[in-house]
């Protein structure tokens, strides 16, 4: 595992005072992880500037500092997926200060802000993303789009990220609520007077033994008007009959 052990005391001094003043006056939109068990391995989060592709983006990226830094320039690397010409897939950064423009006298506070402006400014002829490079040339359009895209699926800013969850949930909510109602609708609802009254009339059992407490108001009223109408339905030819008999009696007299 990479320490401080790995490098001379020298660059490690050199290191925390500028790892320090990074802290404490940090680049805009830059923002410098600092581990001090560890300055071979610096972190760094990078928002994308504005007016680019990359804007309302954060970039996490880190420079490996090898045991002879500053002799040997830091390796840097995209942590974040992002389709820029000079960023592999990968994540390995082609930028010259890194190469071949490389001084020992350049600090850590340079390096971040050369790799920030190549978020702004690319250099599609030393293209390490073939792909991103040709479309840069040929179809700026295009190539934002992509920029764009990718920036949106994988580098959201945390305090976009939350809206975006809260959306998501929200949706889910909703189309859980959908589903129910859809499920609600598309599922036969029959009130349980008349299922019931269905079941007695096919086993010839009587609707107030099977289910006293549940009736349907209708059938309360009809039950009623049978009750009102019934006794004197059948009352009425029995009176006749009488009035008959006893006017025959009267007839006899």
């Amino acid at each position: 595992m990479a320490t401080n052990e790995n490098l001379p005391p020298n660059v490690i001094r050199q290191l925390a005072k500028e790892l320090k003043n990074l802290d404490e006056s940090p680049p805009e939109g830059i923002n410098v992880i600092v581990n001090d068990d560890d300055f071979t391995t610096i972190f760094a989060d990078i928002e994308g500037p504005a007016g680019t592709p990359y804007e309302n983006g954060v970039f996490r990226m880190k420079l490996l500092l090898s045991r002879d830094f500053p002799q040997s320039p830091p390796k840097g690397f995209f942590l974040t997926k992002i389709f820029h010409p000079n960023i592999a897939t990968s994540g390995e950064i082609c930028v010259n200060t890194l190469k071949k423009d490389w001084n020992p006298g350049l600090g850590l506070r340079h390096v971040l802000l050369v790799v920030r402006c190549l978020l702004i400014e690319p250099f599609p002829e030393s293209a390490l993303n073939e792909q991103a490079g040709k479309m840069l040339l040929e179809n700026y359009e295009e190539y934002a789009r992509h920029a764009r895209l990718y920036t949106g699926i994988h580098a959201l800013k945390s305090k976009n990220k939350s809206k975006t969850g809260a959306i998501s949930e929200s949706t889910t909510a909703l189309n859980v609520d959908k589903s129910s109602t859809a499920s609600s609708e598309n599922t036969p609802s029959v009130p349980p007077a008349v299922s019931t009254s269905t079941a007695s009339r096919a086993f010839g059992t009587s609707l107030q033994d099977q289910n006293p407490t549940v009736s349907d108001p209708a059938d309360i009223g009809a039950a009623a008007a049978r009750k009102k109408d019934g006794p004197m339905a059948s009352k009425a030819p029995l009176d006749k009959k009488k009035m008959d008999a006893r006017k025959k009696s009267l007839k006899r007299l």
